[in-house]
């Protein structure tokens, strides 16, 4: 396999099959082919907005779905974000440059008490991949840092997580908090965490539970895409 990959020159291959090939070098976690292939996709002409979505979201939905399914694993799908990360470091000044649009804006953070990140490190990455742009603030957040978080980053979706029993209740901390100040209205909120379930993201006032980072991204996204028909049609 390895030598099948020597002999490939991306630059030989025309755009279709250049895109096909970065969604398999995606899916195999290959960072220095992906950051090739940008360049070559942005040599060629491709707008910013364009590779993002279509080699690099176009990619990333696919490690999504076969996460969710069980088919890749958590270490196969840190490689394919890591893989992504690197296109989009090349990307990123590109696309602030050409004020493209983004699918929404996030925070999240693993709650007080709580200094668990990798499920959140994982949630982050996906999240990106998906074309959204994310505030990672990290573990152990009192109430302040979320609310602070969300208006300085002017988010549409706060995301929570929690790995112990004894954390998950400052969840509706935060929530209450949110309400109290009369900011809940404002954003989506998305909480995980390995002992949380749905009737436990329905108590606390959560929009929705979301069991992985799979999840989380189809979550998000068409909670964004009801928030534009609603801003739409309001």
């Amino acid at each position: 396999m390895a030598d099948d990959e020597d002999d490939l020159i991306l630059s030989d291959l025309d755009d279709e099959e250049l895109v096909q090939q970065m969604h398999d070098d995606l899916y195999d976690g290959l960072r220095d082919e992906i950051e090739e292939g940008v360049n070559i996709l942005l040599e060629r002409g491709w707008t910013p907005y364009k590779v993002l979505t279509e080699a690099l979201v176009g990619g990333m939905t696919i490690v999504g779905v076969d996460f969710r399914d069980g088919i890749l694993f958590v270490p196969e799908v840190l490689l394919a974000a890591n893989a992504m990360k690197g296109g989009m470091a090349i990307l990123k000044p590109l696309l602030a440059e050409t004020g493209a649009p983004t699918i929404g804006r996030m925070v999240i953070g693993t709650v007080k008490g709580d200094i668990h990140d990798i499920g959140q490190n994982l949630v982050t990455m996906m999240m990106e991949g998906a074309g959204f742009e994310v505030m990672n603030i990290g573990i152990n957040n009192p109430v302040e840092n979320y609310i602070d978080a969300i208006k300085e980053f002017d988010a549409d979706i706060l995301g929570m997580s929690a790995l112990l029993t004894t954390t998950m209740p400052y969840m509706k901390v935060v929530i209450d908090a949110m309400v109290e100040q009369g900011l809940r209205d404002d954003y989506i909120v998305l909480v995980g965490g390995a002992p949380l379930n749905e009737e436990f993201g329905k108590a606390i006032g959560a929009d929705a539970y979301c069991r992985d980072a799979a999840v989380a991204v189809e979550t998000a996204k068409a909670m964004m895409a009801r928030k534009h028909n609603q801003l739409a049609t309001g």
